[in-house]
């Protein structure tokens, strides 16, 4: 899907007041910053840490519309008619892929025609790990062939792979072969940020300067996030531990810390009777410190998993359910996993 995006450039009259106005005094006004820049584009996302993204590159020009808000969740969610109206609303979309946010791909082809779309797991540089398989973790037997790559070596963009900001991508079959939790890595936040504002710039090119000042003053952000992460799970990340479902293994890999497995790996598929005598038991061999809900699912699981070990239980939040959307969102996101990892393994 590809429009080519050209908003006018809007500037307000200067209102004049009753009284004349010295000609000294006109380019002062001209300067002051009383004009207004040009309307930023109808801009919309998916899932809050996008949105958080996507928000942060365009403070000062303009805020993107959120279509999973609140505690909903991109496995589970339903398309309401607002966010129709939204779809079709919109000059530039940012999704995750049909990996993630499968109710939104036939809803972006019929509504989403005049919009530039940008799938991020189409980002160069990005680091795709693929899902896991045997052990304690729920086996992907239906799964396509595997998506390879390396933990904290992120790929070179493929020189034949043209990353034309102003359209959908055509994905390959493979989609769905890796995880589609990419954001809990910050530099994979790095290259969707990147793609981000190729597209905004190409969409909106009047506002180019502000969209990539935001982008650089992002990208610093991000280098200290990671700094910080590193910090604080260090004395904890050799602790072993279960997560309700398979969503943490690019923040595992790029902080080296050890998830033992999950009590299931689609969250919209409830663990049967003989699932969860697995993981209980694996919880008592292994020693795990601590079993992690998270807030839209139903914690009794993680109380059943727990029952009668040592274990802990505590809560982690890799799609911000419970925060308030806005551009500081993912690093509250990012810091309240680490900091979660640091009590609940610590014994804080």
């Amino acid at each position: 899907m590809k429009r080519a995006l050209g908003p006018a450039l809007k500037i307000s009259a200067l209102r004049m007041p009753a009284l004349a106005i010295p000609v000294l005094a006109i380019p002062a006004l001209l300067f002051s910053g009383t004009m207004q820049a040009a309307d930023a584009p109808v801009v919309v996302t998916s899932i809050k840490p996008i949105h958080s993204l996507v928000s942060a590159i365009m403070q000062g020009v303009g805020e993107p519309e959120l279509i999973v808000d609140g505690a909903a969740s991109p496995h589970t969610y339903s398309l309401k008619p607002s966010n129709a109206r939204a779809l079709q609303d919109a000059k530039v979309i940012f999704w995750v892929g049909p990996g993630l946010e499968a109710f939104l791909e036939k809803p972006l082809q019929a509504l989403g025609r005049d919009a530039s779309i940008a799938a991020l797991d189409d980002a160069p540089g990005l680091v795709k790990l693929p899902f896991r398989e045997g052990g304690a973790f729920e086996p992907h037997d239906d799964a396509p062939e595997h998506e390879s790559a390396s933990g904290h070596e992120h790929d070179k963009a493929d020189a034949a792979h043209d990353a034309d900001p102003g359209h959908a991508s055509d994905h390959d079959d493979d989609h769905g072969a890796f995880d589609t939790h990419l954001w809990l890595d910050p530099m994979n936040a790095k290259a969707m940020a990147a793609m981000i504002t190729t597209t905004l710039v190409a969409a909106d090119p009047a506002n180019a300067l502000t969209y990539q000042g935001n982008a650089k003053a992002l990208d610093d952000r991000l280098d200290a996030l990671d700094t910080e992460i590193k910090g604080l799970v260090a004395p904890v990340k050799d602790k072993p531990f279960i997560v309700f479902h398979d969503a943490y293994q690019y923040f595992e890999h790029r902080y080296g810390i050890r998830v033992s497995g999950s009590i299931t790996v689609s969250p919209e598929t409830i663990p049967g009777a003989e699932r969860v005598s697995e993981i209980h038991r694996k919880v008592g061999e292994l020693g795990a410190t601590c079993v992690f809900a998270e807030p839209q699912f139903e914690p009794r699981l993680v109380n059943v998993v727990i029952e009668g070990t040592r274990a802990k239980s505590g809560v982690l939040d890799p799609e911000a359910a419970t925060l308030k959307a806005g551009p500081d969102l993912y690093f509250t996101l990012m810091r309240g996993i680490a900091n979660s990892m640091k009590d609940c393994l610590s014994g804080a």
